[in-house]
């Protein structure tokens, strides 16, 4: 009987052990996309301005140099 008792406590040890290791990707999975939404947040601004400059190999017509 002492066996079942041991084997119930250490899965739910286990199970106690998978979800703070969860719990702990959860939070990182957080941190990350706010890390990645502040990047894109600073790389809009360039991106914007090159993306409105044109492509180098298409020259622009006559009426849209101003």
């Amino acid at each position: 009987m002492t066996w079942i008792y041991l084997s119930a406590g250490l899965g739910v040890a286990g199970l106690v052990v998978l979800g703070v290791a969860g719990a702990r990707v959860v939070a990182a999975a957080r941190i990350l996309n706010r890390e990645i939404a502040t990047a894109k947040a600073q790389l809009e601004p360039g991106r914007a301005r090159l993306t409105n400059r044109g492509d180098e190999t298409t020259p622009r017509a006559a009426y849209d140099r101003g």
